[in-house]
């Protein structure tokens, strides 16, 4: 089924939440492991991260097969450029995040897994097995700042999307939240 402006289908609202609520939970787990240095959370990130990329890729392609969803109502121009802009940014950012990751650890030295399913091996120091030798310091590098950098990108994104959903539903008192919920 294809999205119409009425109604959206049960793959696009399903790959939204998923990828969203997904995201929003791995970051947090995220700034956990940073503030509290909860290293034991450093692989379910991780495994999470790239297993959500799969989830990524589908909602492009299906994004690119169906097209973007039509306005529920004539918005202003500025509406829709603010609209577009801010997914862009969150559809970009949710391929960049976990690809950031992987490039962050993989290069790292630190390897890539999937729950236990080694993807790529660790690098470790023959001369200190606890410490890691990157092989690539540069792509690790990039990937670090990019990971760090798309953080505060998506927190102000996410809530710029928020409270246009919450703005459409309470002022406009349109049909766009119950449409995205399932409920149009």
């Amino acid at each position: 089924m294809r999205d119409t402006k009425e109604k959206l289908s049960g793959l696009t609202i399903g790959l939204h939440w998923l990828v969203g609520l997904v995201m929003i939970g791995v970051f947090i787990v995220g700034k956990y492991m940073e503030i509290n240095e909860a290293f034991f959370l450093y692989g379910p990130h991780k495994s999470i991260g790239i297993l959500i990329l799969i989830a990524v890729v589908a909602r492009i392609i299906w994004r690119m097969k169906n097209g973007w969803p039509e306005p529920v109502s004539n918005y202003k121009k500025a509406e829709q450029i603010m609209a577009k802009l801010v997914h862009w940014i969150l559809i970009i950012g949710t391929v960049l995040f976990p690809v950031s990751g992987i490039m962050m650890s993989g290069a790292g030295g630190y390897g890539l897994d999937i729950f236990g399913l080694e993807l790529l091996a660790n690098n470790p120091d023959p001369t200190n097995p606890m410490e890691m030798i990157p092989l690539n310091s540069t792509l690790a590098g990039i990937g670090h700042n990019m990971h760090s950098m798309l953080g505060k990108v998506m927190i102000a994104a996410l809530a710029l999307h928020v409270i246009g959903a919450l703005k459409h539903h309470i002022i406009d008192k349109d049909n766009n939240l119950r449409r995205m919920l399932g409920r149009a």
